[in-house]
């Protein structure tokens, strides 16, 4: 497989991620208002909480996100720079990087963070 083609498989995963983070907590407050069962199963609730905290403590700490990292390594690998891969990648990639100053990310993923943990907290999980 070539390291383009890799390197868009990794832009579509972390897509993924970013949408399991956001539509995740839209869906455990949707979930709350409408009795969903499933939004209260602990699994899904900890591994939603784990993922935002990531998240936010990589930003604080200064590390690159691993997958952009991996991501960057594949496309130098393969040639590329920007967003020179297509219609599909160029406009996922146009929703995952943005500029702005470290700061702000890491204050916009702990404010995120904050309403999890808090939803995690006033709509507990249960076990089963």
């Amino acid at each position: 497989m070539s390291p383009a083609l890799l390197a868009d498989l990794l832009l579509g995963l972390h897509l993924v991620f970013v949408i399991f983070v956001v539509g995740g907590q839209l869906l455990i407050l949707l979930g709350w208002a409408l009795g969903w069962s499933w939004t209260r199963k602990l699994g899904f609730r900890l591994a939603h909480l784990a993922a935002i905290l990531f998240v936010t403590a990589q930003t604080w700490a200064g590390w690159r996100c691993p997958l952009s990292v991996l991501e960057d390594r594949l496309r130098t690998a393969a040639g590329q720079a920007g967003y020179t891969r297509g219609l599909v990648a160029d406009w996922a990639g146009r929703l995952l990087y943005y500029s702005a100053p470290e700061w702000v990310f890491g204050l916009l993923y702990s404010l995120f963070a904050l309403l999890v943990l808090l939803t995690f907290v006033a709509y507990r999980p249960r076990r089963r």
